[in-house]
């Protein structure tokens, strides 16, 4: 029997060397666009099962490569008969519509002749077929969460609370607020995402919730930037500290830390201290503290201040805006 042909991955507008991650991402977009309970079109309920027949074929790996097997027969829009042997597929599902019944939106088949000519082996009528019931995924909702950068540093766990939008039973948006426990991992960098399964949107039928990610946002430190996982902090040094060299003692996020400034520091110049960065977990290595160095002149001298800077202004042949010949003459 010829059948309409049904190219899915047109369907989810992806093309056929697309990965697992964007054949779901593109399914979870169509889906919110074109689920029934949200979009009031007409057409949307059909749009709709294609879209959950293309993702039934495509988003699993067996089913996949059986679909791709039928090689030269991929051209959308001609008539397709199965090439022989194709009567031996055999595609498991937990929750599609049943064939030849109402499915969940009560408008009769829920997939395609194609799909049915091909894969519906294992569904004819009997006493299984019965079990089969729709089923589809929740989404997956995103918010962000702000945390101090010790709570990145150190880990936490606390309770956050969110604003929820779901849509009733006739469409419309319900707003709510939801108390969340979070871990905040140790080490967590700005910008990762911690997930909470589970937590996202309910499923359809007897499909599972979506998953709730945080998109982790670090808050500015008064005394601390971050790039990365390597914290920055300014070192304010006198003229004779950064000229003579010395040793320095600075806080670091966990304590203190020495510092040697070697003679003849610039303003500006970075120092870096191994491991005392942001941690990273599993045994990866930790971020560094770079510190860099701001050279400050007293603003007000005394008489003697005053009377050492005017003998060292008269020994000194230093010019920092001649050349570095002259410089060093």
């Amino acid at each position: 029997m010829a059948v309409r042909f049904q190219d899915y991955y047109k369907i989810l507008g992806v093309p056929r060397t697309a990965g697992r991650d964007q054949i779901r991402q593109a399914y979870r977009k169509l889906a919110r666009k074109h689920h029934p309970d949200v979009n009031k079109d007409p057409k949307a309920e059909e749009r709709f099962k294609k879209i959950a027949e293309a993702y039934e074929v495509l988003g699993d790996a067996g089913k996949r490569k059986k679909y791709d097997a039928l090689g030269e027969n991929w051209r959308m829009g001609q008539e397709f008969t199965p090439p022989p042997g194709a009567q031996s597929f055999r595609f498991e599902f937990g929750g599609r519509p049943g064939a030849g019944r109402d499915d969940a939106f009560g408008s009769g088949r829920g997939f395609s002749d194609f799909f049915e000519t091909l894969f519906s082996s294992g569904f004819g009528p009997g006493p299984a077929s019965g079990s089969e019931t729709w089923a589809m995924r929740g989404t997956d909702h995103e918010a962000e969460i702000s945390i101090p950068l010790e709570e990145s540093f150190r880990g936490a766990r606390k309770t956050i609370s969110l604003q929820t939008a779901e849509l009733d039973q006739n469409g419309n948006v319900r707003r709510s607020a939801r108390n969340y426990n979070v871990v905040i991992p140790r080490g967590v960098t700005n910008g990762a995402r911690i997930r909470l399964a589970g937590q996202g949107g309910k499923g359809s039928g007897k499909g599972p919730p979506g998953d709730l990610y945080l998109r982790v946002h670090i808050e500015r430190h008064p005394d601390f930037g971050l790039n990365g996982r390597d914290l920055t902090a300014d070192l304010l040094l006198t003229p004779w500290e950064a000229a003579l060299g010395t040793k320095v003692t600075i806080r670091t996020m966990d304590g203190n830390a020495s510092v040697t400034i070697p003679p003849g520091t610039q303003s500006g110049q970075k120092l870096r201290l191994r491991g005392n960065g942001l941690p990273q977990g599993s045994g990866g290595r930790a971020g560094d503290l770079i510190v860099i160095t701001r050279i400050r002149v007293p603003e007000k001298l005394n008489a003697r201040e005053r009377e050492l800077f005017e003998s060292l202004s008269r020994e000194s042949k230093f010019n920092p805006r001649g050349s570095g010949r002259e410089q060093n003459q």
